[in-house]
């Protein structure tokens, strides 16, 4: 089985997706989305911006490796009445299904990045795009300082090292990265911008909740917790996570308000 696909139908990626709608639905608004647009929506999970997208007028298609979070965003879409987003079930790496410049705008928002071959995913997003269209995508930053960083890098302190030949997916998060990929894509640097931005995790449970939600539900998560509790260190890596959800956490009132940094990619095809 597709490892990348196994690492996110494990648990259940909705569970983190509730605590992202506030500020997927922000992102989105900031995209320039107009009425019939054709958006591509890569790595999508169960829709934190493709849902977004699609009640700004876009006809949207979401696009995700794992069965369980495409079956969930069309669930998503059904029970709200939306008719411009379906969603379907591919690789970032090889969307043979999908043909060439067939999207205005094709959007990826910390999905594509998890992908392994990352010059075969930027080939693919070019491909696919349009002329004069547009690429966005949001990508963690390695040693960043706040929260999803810190979760990848202290989780893995806690798993078996990596197989030979595994590419970070942080390396999505450092620009020279990021032109290197695009450009042997065809890409010329000028047509590649950069940003830092932010977006927020909110849920109205406690940092330590939040963190057993994803012990229990986060592919990568869990991965270290099984990893960890083989070691006998389980409790140190709870420690650990618990500590870093309870200083970033920016709610003071008992609920959960963390903010993430991350790099913003804007492509010009």
């Amino acid at each position: 089985m597709n490892a990348n696909k196994q690492l996110w139908e494990k648990g259940d990626f909705t569970r983190i997706a509730e605590t992202m709608r506030e500020s997927g639905s922000a992102l989105a608004a900031t995209l320039g989305i107009t009425k019939g647009l054709k958006v591509l929506d890569l790595g999508c999970g169960d829709g934190t911006t493709a849902i977004p997208e699609a009640k700004l007028g876009a006809d949207v298609l979401g696009v995700d490796i794992a069965s369980n979070l495409v079956q969930a965003g069309n669930l998503r879409v059904k029970s709200e009445g939306i008719s411009n987003c379906k969603f379907q079930e591919g690789d970032a790496t090889d969307l043979h299904e999908l043909s060439d410049r067939s999207f205005d705008f094709t959007v990826s928002i910390f999905g594509a990045m998890f992908a392994p071959k990352p010059f075969e995913v930027a080939n693919e997003m070019v491909r696919v795009t349009r002329p004069g269209g547009r690429i966005v995508m949001g990508n963690w930053i390695p040693g960043d300082p706040t929260l999803v960083a810190q979760i990848l890098k202290i989780s893995s302190a806690f798993t078996p090292p990596p197989p030979e030949g595994f590419v970070s997916p942080m390396l999505w998060g450092v620009e020279n990265h990021v032109l290197e990929r695009f450009g042997k894509a065809g890409i010329a640097k000028e047509k590649i911008h950069f940003e830092k931005a932010t977006f927020t995790f909110k849920a109205p449970i406690s940092p330590s909740e939040f963190v057993q939600r994803f012990r229990l539900y986060y592919g990568p998560t869990m991965n270290a917790f099984d990893a960890a509790e083989k070691n006998g260190k389980a409790q140190d890596l709870q420690r650990e996570l618990e500590q870093l959800f309870v200083s970033q956490n920016q709610n003071g009132s008992g609920a959960t308000s963390i903010p993430a940094t991350f790099l913003k990619v804007t492509v010009t095809v």
